[in-house]
């Protein structure tokens, strides 16, 4: 009777041994198309890219691609411009994503408290408008509500007896002012993002902890912060890439004017790549602009697990 059992037994590890082989076969299968496109659209092109930032190769000079090493890196720091356009290029992403989630958080528990709100899904619907139009529509929309002829905003200045002002070619408004379009288009990301992180809070805790009337400080430290957290970091994460990479704006715009005053990175890439079409030394921009965006997901990384790791601890 016990090896019948036993046998019994076995046979039935050795059918979910192979079940589990099968559907681990057919797994990869059904990867196996998405590994490749990945593999062809984003893998090999950043390698070529990366290959191709060692060399000096400009499309409109006769003698090739040649081989000069770290030279387009050094050429790179070197540069006095680009250096600015960095600095500029971080100074617009902490200035517009400091803003951008201070309201984005105000008006995503704005809606998040006031759920019974009439008309709360067609309020959310029109706030989240900016968010999905393309950038280039944003840019252009804005430039006609700023110009200083016919712009909408300069007509209600000069009714109030106020001298017209043309935003996006004075030196000192100009780039004020691409943060402030920038934070209108994307603060609907960010509420979108606080939404996403209080619905994940569980009720229970929070009628807990209205039961026990903690106060406000206490429910968001205790309640609210621990939930929500990863997700409202990673809206910041990826608002932080993205705006680094800005360009649809500055080039619709301002074109980077005026001078250089709204000259981001990204727009300086445009210019190496297909202005001078030197693409051995825009490469080498990009793949600063890539290990950017790498940095700045390992400090999200580390942001996280160390407050996991702290919370563990106490």
């Amino acid at each position: 009777m016990t090896k019948k059992v036993l046998d019994f037994e076995s046979k039935i590890k050795e059918k979910k041994t192979s079940v589990a082989s099968t559907n681990k076969r057919m797994s990869w299968l059904l990867l196996t198309p998405v590994l490749i496109f990945f593999g062809l659209m984003n893998i090999l092109p950043t390698i070529w890219m990366l290959g191709l930032s060692f060399y000096d190769y400009t499309l409109t000079s006769s003698k090739g691609a040649t081989f000069i090493g770290v030279t387009n890196y050094m050429d790179f720091v070197k540069n006095e411009q680009l250096s600015q356009s960095v600095t500029r290029t971080f100074l617009f992403l902490l200035i517009a994503i400091i803003f951008q989630t201070l309201f984005g958080v105000l008006i995503g528990v704005l809606f998040w408290k006031n759920d019974k709100m009439p008309g709360r899904r067609f309020a959310l619907t029109l706030f989240f408008t900016p968010m999905v139009v393309t950038p280039i529509a944003t840019a252009l929309f804005w430039k006609l509500i700023l110009d200083p002829t016919f712009g909408v905003i300069n007509y209600f200045l000069t009714s109030l007896g106020l001298s017209k002002t043309d935003f996006l070619t004075d030196t000192n408004l100009a780039f004020p002012t691409l943060i402030v379009v920038d934070t209108w288009m994307w603060t609907p990301f960010m509420a979108l993002m606080t939404l996403a992180a209080l619905g994940s809070v569980p009720k229970a805790e929070l009628e807990a902890a209205s039961v026990d009337k903690l106060p406000i400080r206490r429910q968001i430290t205790t309640v609210i912060w621990p939930h929500a957290k990863f997700i409202l970091m990673l809206g910041i994460l990826l608002r932080s890439i993205d705006a680094f990479k800005t360009m649809d704006l500055t080039y619709i715009m301002t074109n980077g004017g005026p001078g250089d005053r709204t000259e981001l990175i990204a727009l300086s890439l445009y210019r190496f790549a297909f202005k001078s079409f030197k693409l051995g030394y825009s490469s080498a921009v990009s793949v600063f602009l890539l290990f950017v965006a790498i940095a700045l997901t390992a400090i999200y990384l580390y942001v996280l697990n160390a407050r996991k790791k702290a919370e563990e601890q106490s």
